[in-house]
């Protein structure tokens, strides 16, 4: 379930849990956005015991994407003990039962599920949008999706870093053109960020607001849509009841 936990070895590591100490955050109000939000019921630290709660019950079917155990044990199995969790992956190892392309999510099962969802998978998706039309055709009506990723996050597993995604971003691929409704979405866990030394001399030690480490998106399925195709889908359908900003006024 874990995909990675970056580089921890940073020789300046102490150095800058130093300076954090110095500073005891007096500083990080600045680099938050007032206009974001951390999911309530499934932001990092709490989304697996929301899953629990709606999907360990018997009958249920849970499949977790990336489920291949990569930087620890994976508690997710023994959690939904009494549901059938499957796990996929790309590769097989621990803790993976069906090994396969999500790409092509629906091609490896005969049977849907009541809760799909992945937890540091979608940035390491070549074809995010491809992965979102093969999760609803697998998903029961009424099911679940959910989707942790990151929103800023150091470079990893490259080549296969494709994308970072914003709570908005994950809301646009879940739409309802594509039969969802959002539940809930947001981005937790801020980051303080500035430029560093060897950006361009006008960029240099500026500070960047408004980065936030994890973006969670928990939607329900409410309705099947038929020979869906990205290519057929209307701007409206997707960002419905919003408008990108309008340009600022010029002052007079």
């Amino acid at each position: 379930m874990l995909r990675h936990t970056g580089n921890m070895r940073n020789p300046l590591r102490s150095f800058f849990k130093l300076i954090a100490k110095a500073t005891e955050g007096r500083f990080d109000h600045h680099f938050l956005s007032p206009d974001i939000r951390a999911a309530n019921t499934v932001s990092h630290g709490k989304w697996l015991d929301h899953l629990v709660m709606l999907g360990n019950k018997p009958g249920m079917r849970i499949l977790e994407l990336g489920s291949r155990e990569v930087v620890g044990n994976s508690t997710a199995r023994s959690r939904f003990d009494k549901a059938e969790y499957i796990g996929f992956d790309y590769y097989p190892g621990p803790n993976v039962d069906v090994v396969g392309d999500a790409h092509s999510l629906s091609r490896y099962f005969d049977r849907q599920f009541d809760i799909v969802y992945s937890s540091a998978v979608f940035e390491h998706l070549a074809m995010p949008w491809v992965v979102a039309a093969e999760i609803a055709k697998v998903l029961n009506v009424g099911g679940h999706v959910f989707v942790e990723t990151h929103f800023s996050f150091s470079s990893h597993e490259r080549p296969w870093h494709f994308f970072q995604f914003s709570d908005l971003g994950l809301r646009s691929l879940f739409s309802p053109a594509l039969g969802f409704e959002c539940v809930e979405a947001g981005m937790c866990n801020p980051i303080v960020g500035r430029f560093s030394a060897l950006a361009d001399p006008y960029l240099r030690f500026q500070p960047v607001p408004g980065l936030y480490c994890h973006s969670e998106f928990l939607g329900r399925k409410v309705r099947d849509v038929r020979d869906f195709s990205w290519s057929g889908v209307a701007l409206k359908d997707i960002v419905a009841d919003t408008v990108y900003p309008p340009p600022a006024s010029k002052l007079k």
